[in-house]
């Protein structure tokens, strides 16, 4: 008879913990120790006890493991994307697990430039995570971040792309996005305390050692703090953010020595959010409006008593977001649950909607980097339709195909049908349902059905 298996058990050790004047005890607060060599050997005999007891399966899970792989291609390249003279993509491999970024240079017949290969990289860790690949302004310098203990704490790295070389720069206890100022020089990136809470702003003179100094500290405990850079390329951008409020302060990314300034002192349940076009902050913010309105502010004067309204607020409309570029204004919204694409021409404020062929479906929206640009990049899902990558001209109106994932296994959308339908709850609100079924099925009501719910 097979000996039976004993699932380990961990050691209570009473742990009384005070917050609010209130006291309550873990019994397990000692498991937070990571180093702590008692802890290391609880998880390897928790790791031993799951492969014992699932030991038959292995052959199941192999079986299962195949399969999933067998349906994704082993090499792949994403769509590039142009950005300052330069269209950019990354691309994956046979066996190797990590991408490969790459360039090239927007003319005809551009050789390939290996920007970062994170393989090479990952020679000497078991484990790695690269993120915030940002190339200065004048093309020649790469920052990215780098984690090696799975953390989200990131070290940010410089590699010159004239030469190939990793500079002897870093900067540690980072975010990991770093952005650079207009001078190719100056960069400007959050820390983190020891709670990993972003919480200071610093700027970095490239190059020269020890040049780091503070420019922004959110002492407010609730807040976390980031760096961004406007679209238009005209602004660094300094966001403080808790659950229920912002703040944006901002300075001339071709001045990175200048003083910040408040776009809009915090203010608890006042959330706003920042884009630039011409001499105006354009906001989208939930001031006087549930479901967001877009607003615009001089840059000279920019706070919420010189708002003027762009866009007002509806009951059925949020509106999640906007993307400014130098002929069009793309508006991000959200009816009914499905999402919507409003583009606005700035010159005589002609607008229009996307058309979807279909009745339910998901929008994502990438980085759409190149501000003069009449192009727009967007990626589409369905129930039917695998991600697809559209560039969509603004300008005709006509979307362009870039990329389909490919579905391994002979499958074809069109044998498919995707509706949308709505269940009216006992409270009268109606519920949306995303369906979809093969053509050809007899909706009679005896057929089985899968049913995901999320709420």
């Amino acid at each position: 008879m097979e000996k039976e298996i004993k699932a380990p058990k961990a050691e209570k050790i009473r742990k009384e913990l005070v917050k609010h004047n209130h006291k309550r005890v873990d019994n397990y607060f000692w498991l937070n120790e990571k180093e702590n060599p008692r802890v290391i050997e609880y998880l390897k005999a928790e790791n031993d006890y799951l492969n014992k007891k699932l030991k038959h399966t292995e052959n199941l899970q192999n079986k299962i493991f195949n399969e999933i792989i067998g349906r994704i291609k082993h090499e792949d390249k994403s769509v590039p994307y142009l950005d300052n003279g330069y269209y950019y993509y990354h691309l994956y491999k046979e066996d190797k697990e990590y991408p490969v970024y790459c360039r090239q240079k927007a003319i005809t017949d551009a050789k390939e430039e290996i920007i970062l290969d994170v393989n090479e990289l990952e020679r000497d860790h078991s484990f790695l995570n690269v993120v915030g690949l940002h190339v200065s302004p004048d093309n020649k310098i790469l920052a990215f971040g780098i984690d090696v203990l799975g953390r989200r704490q990131y070290t940010i790295h410089f590699k010159d792309l004239t030469t190939g070389n990793i500079l002897p720069d870093k900067i540690e206890n980072t975010t990991g996005n770093p952005v650079w100022a207009n001078d190719s020089k100056t960069i400007f990136y959050s820390k983190k305390d020891s709670t990993l809470r972003p919480y200071k702003i610093f700027k970095h003179k490239f190059g020269d050692e020890g040049t780091e100094e503070e420019i922004f500290h959110e002492r407010d405990e609730t807040y976390g703090v980031y760096v961004s850079k406007t679209k238009s390329n005209k602004y660094i951008l300094i966001g403080s953010y808790n659950t229920l409020s912002t703040e944006f302060s901002f300075l001339n990314a071709d001045k990175p020595n200048d003083p910040l300034k408040i776009i809009q002192p915090r203010e608890k349940g006042l959330e706003y959010y920042v884009g630039h076009h011409g001499d105006y902050f354009y906001i989208n913010t939930n001031w006087n409006a549930k479901n967001f309105r877009l607003v615009k502010a001089p840059i000279k004067s920019s706070s919420k008593e010189t708002w003027t309204e762009i866009i007002s607020h509806r009951e059925d409309v949020l509106l999640e977001g906007i993307d400014t570029f130098k002929n069009y204004l793309v508006v991000q919204e959200r009816k009914n649950g499905i999402k919507l694409l409003r583009i606005i021409n700035w010159a005589d404020n002609y607008e229009y909607y996307l058309d979807f062929e279909e009745e339910a479906y998901t929008l994502h929206v990438p980085a759409n980097p190149e501000f003069n640009s009449d192009i727009f990049r967007f990626v589409y899902n369905s129930l039917t339709i695998p991600n697809s990558t559209y560039d969509f001209d603004m300008k005709l109106k006509k979307k362009i195909l870039l990329k389909r994932e490919e579905v391994l296994g002979n499958y074809n959308s069109q044998n498919y049908i995707t509706e949308r339908l709505y269940a009216e709850s006992q409270d009268g609100v109606k519920i949306p349902i995303s369906i979809v079924y093969k053509k050809g099925l007899k909706r009679d009501g005896q057929n089985p059905l899968l049913l995901y719910g999320y709420g």
